[in-house]
């Protein structure tokens, strides 16, 4: 049996196949690697539905060391069905944070 494949990190997630309780810990680690692929800006996208999914994800983001901001995609790139990503260059992340 072969173990866990990797996935090449794009600038963008699609969080629509995964359950919700997966959100948190697989946003943390995507965007880990996203740093460490060198992107600047990522797109998360959510769905719009309820806004549940909406919410996690900033809740994720709010709190992540290398999230420099976000906010919804523009239109053609998902609108509020998606969020936008600016991410901290390496090196600039504090201790403590």
């Amino acid at each position: 049996m072969a173990g866990p494949q990797r996935i090449p990190i794009e600038d963008r997630i699609d969080l629509h196949a995964f359950s919700p309780k997966e959100i948190s810990p697989l946003l943390e680690d995507y965007l880990e690697e996203a740093s460490r692929a060198g992107f600047r800006q990522v797109r998360i996208i959510h769905g719009r539905g309820t806004g549940t999914q909406r919410q996690r994800v900033r809740s994720v983001l709010s709190r992540h060391p290398l999230v420099e901001s976000y906010g919804d995609a523009p239109p053609e790139a998902g609108g509020w069905g998606a969020t936008v990503a600016v991410l901290r260059a390496r090196g600039g992340i504090t201790a403590g944070r």
